[in-house]
């Protein structure tokens, strides 16, 4: 299959590669030609697939070796990896049973230091890191004891990859072996553009469509039929109880809240459509303050739910929170509710849940998309720059503003813009829209009288504002 998308991504793995090729001095103890990236992303959002596409293109010697969560014979299995690798001295391998970790990389710089024809640089990936360090702590010391004696003197670009965020992000930082030695990489879903083009989308709000039913994931895009509507691809999928789009969501969250009950349930309710503390709390049985604040710290803290803050000239504590993971917020919303209709063969009761709601749910989770592509756009013509954008509201919802353009957040020194999301199929933003947005903004601190005004509508705008985009300028984001 044609791989689509993660060009920006490609790039920065070749630069890397380029760097490595470019070294010199090989074998000089003081030279240090290795380059280290430590990768992390969701689970199932592509990161094995993109480095595979990244070897192949580079067409370089590779090892590629994926640790598994058993924890035992990890040493043994790489071994065997190196040894049907196409690294050039591969061979040093065989017969060789490495004892520990410490041997299995002494022996890769052996096999890296072997003579090569072009003498160019190799690369060596270790996915799912996180498995060997939760079944053996050391391990991250040992990588990091043979990264500075050995590995990084040999012209090698080592990735390490893993799906547990909180453990890859936090590999680096102060104190930790690794700090300083790998340079961070984030893979995030695919984008509204290439979810579009892997499901052969015909329009920008196709495009946009593609991106709120899969998340942005490679393997839902890649089961729907190239070119076939949202609506039929919608009827298999909820008709097949192991298609990607059912089975995914459960994978994730097993392997991510495997012991956090309180946490699934929180989330249940977030995906509900709860957005406050207190209301999140009450819909998930009444959960005590401190119970509620621990679920939400460890759900913020994985990237699953985001913690949002009005936007504006003074300090607020209304905070909203809101699913991040673009794939989890169609599926919090109706699949996992509807498993059991699923699983008896009546994804039909699915479907007519999504048809009778898409319209409501889909204009409360464009409205982060539609954030996201115009902090990529800035600047836009007639739109002053604002590198933060993010919405105003207050306890009592009077006023709310779907976007507000700032110089920073939450606590703006100045606003840019004020804006209104319409994401309605038939009806424009008109002049009712506007002037409500005008009443409102005038309502938010730092929002002065002559502020900018920006409309953002699926179906055009007809309303009287500063500045008008629809699906096909915000796609130009990505």
């Amino acid at each position: 299959m044609t791989f689509i998308g993660r060009t920006p991504e490609l790039q920065i793995l070749q630069k890397y590669l380029d760097q490595v090729g470019s070294s010199s001095g090989k074998g000089r103890r003081d030279s240090e030609p290795g380059r280290c990236i430590v990768m992390r992303g969701r689970r199932r959002v592509g990161k094995s697939r993109l480095i595979e596409e990244f070897t192949h293109r580079a067409g370089v010697p590779t090892v590629f070796f994926t640790a598994s969560q058993r924890g035992l014979g990890e040493v043994e299995l790489f071994a065997e990896e190196v040894r049907s690798s196409t690294l050039p001295g591969r061979h040093l391998f065989d017969g060789v049973t490495p004892a520990h970790w410490d041997a299995a990389l002494t022996l890769l710089a052996a096999a890296l230091d072997t003579t090569q024809p072009t003498d160019g640089p190799c690369v060596v990936v270790i996915d799912e890191f996180p498995y060997l360090v939760a079944a053996d702590p050391s391990v991250e010391a040992t990588f990091q004891k043979c990264w500075d004696r050995l590995l990084s003197r040999r012209r090698v670009l080592l990735v390490l990859v893993g799906s547990d965020l909180a453990m890859m992000e936090a590999l680096t930082t102060h104190g930790r072996p690794f700090h300083q030695r790998g340079n961070e990489m984030v893979i995030s879903a695919l984008s509204p553009a290439e979810s579009g083009e892997m499901v052969g989308a015909k329009s920008a709000a196709d495009c946009f469509n593609a991106h709120l039913v899969t998340g942005g994931m490679p393997l839902i895009c890649r089961e729907w039929p190239r070119g076939a509507s949202m609506w039929k691809y919608l009827n298999e999928a909820l008709h097949d109880p192991t298609s990607a789009l059912i089975v995914s969501a459960e994978r994730v969250l097993a392997a991510e809240f495997p012991a956090e009950v309180l946490a699934r349930d929180v989330l249940t309710q977030i995906g509900n459509g709860e957005r406050t503390f207190s209301s999140i709390a009450r819909a998930a049985g009444g959960l005590a303050a401190m119970s509620a604040q621990r679920a939400l710290e460890t759900l913020t803290s994985t990237g699953v739910v985001a913690k949002d803050l009005p936007l504006s000239t003074r300090k607020s504590v209304e905070a909203r929170y809101r699913v991040h993971d673009p794939y989890l917020r169609l599926w919090l919303q109706f699949i996992g509710p509807g498993l059991a209709d699923i699983e008896r063969g009546r994804g039909d009761r699915v479907y007519e849940r999504i048809e009778r709601d898409w319209t409501t749910w889909r204009g409360r989770v464009i409205e982060p998309v539609v954030r996201e592509a115009l902090s990529r756009l800035s600047p836009i013509d007639g739109l002053p720059a604002a590198p933060v954008v993010g919405g105003y509201w207050t306890r009592s919802h009077t006023p709310e503003v779907d976007i507000v353009g700032a110089d920073r957040g939450p606590i703006a020194n100045r606003l840019a813009y004020v804006g209104s999301i319409k994401w309605r199929d038939r009806s424009p933003l008109d002049h009712s829209d506007a002037d409500r947005l005008r009443q409102d903004a005038a309502l938010i601190h730092g929002a002065g009288p002559d502020i900018t005004t920006l409309g953002v509508s699926l179906s055009g705008v007809t309303g009287n504002v500063d500045v008008a985009l629809g699906p096909d300028d915000l796609l130009e984001a990505w």
